[in-house]
């Protein structure tokens, strides 16, 4: 079950979609009480999807696949390392990343499993972060890399406009230890890996951020890339799949 927001027939609406064929309309709040409205819309009449949730914050941890990790030539570390992107860095599927003018010469993709909070979530065990995850969407962690070595520090290289898309959908309902993950730039296979690779598993990443920051339902939580990071140029095409979830395609713009 995959839940979305789309623009439809002119209209903001948000559903439910099952077999990938239809949109149940839901009206209330799909982390709370929902009901369905009775209108129905074929999927092919989506005329553009949205974000799926308005986070009031995107958390994301970095060098969480061992084979990454190993590519960087960083040890594997001993807790998650956290960074945040800005709400505002958020873009839906079918969306342009805007390469930034002047500011970088590099930026590369990251694709990412994306965990989705559906409750509040604060010092939770991870036996029980289950409990507080909505569901799953794909996203791709955009970087300016150049930036990142340069600073020190990852906010200014993560945190442009356009850095942060993530959709197109949030997948209900799948099991995250052992999902295909891949990146397709142009139609090449890039990166390509999967969650098993997690040093830290997506029970544990929630309980250890939820120890630090209260986690709001439509938060989203980034959990780290495979190996075969890489820079984009203008016009690149870039594709983030997730098996059980779905494809996030956006394509590379100038500003």
């Amino acid at each position: 079950m995959k839940y979305l927001r789309a623009k439809i027939r002119g209209e903001l609406v948000e559903g439910i979609t099952e077999g990938l064929t239809s949109v149940r309309e839901i009206k209330g709040n799909i982390f709370s009480d929902y009901e369905f409205s009775g209108r129905d819309f074929p999927l092919s009449d989506v005329e553009k999807f949205l974000i799926p949730v308005n986070p009031s914050k995107i958390v994301a941890v970095g060098l969480n696949y061992r084979a990454h990790a190993e590519e960087t030539g960083m040890k594997i570390p001993d807790e998650p390392l956290l960074f945040l992107k800005p709400p505002s860095s958020a873009i839906a599927h079918g969306e342009s990343i805007v390469y930034p003018p002047y500011m970088t010469e590099r930026v590369d993709y990251e694709a990412e499993l994306g965990i989705v909070m559906g409750k509040t979530c604060q010092n939770v065990l991870p036996e029980k972060a289950g409990e507080y995850i909505l569901g799953y969407t794909c996203f791709n962690d955009v970087t300016a890399r150049d930036l990142q070595s340069r600073d020190g520090q990852w906010t200014r290289c993560k945190s442009f406009d356009t850095f942060a898309p993530f959709g197109p959908w949030v997948s209900m309902g799948i099991d995250p230890s052992n999902l295909d993950i891949r990146l397709i730039q142009n139609e090449k296979v890039v990166q390509h890996s999967s969650t098993s690779d997690f040093i830290f598993k997506v029970p544990f990443i929630v309980s250890y951020i939820s120890r630090i920051m209260t986690l709001n339902p439509g938060d989203v939580i980034a959990t780290g890339t495979p190996s075969g990071i890489g820079p984009v140029s203008i016009g690149d095409v870039l594709k983030v799949q997730i098996e059980n979830i779905g494809e996030l395609v956006n394509t590379v713009i100038s500003a």
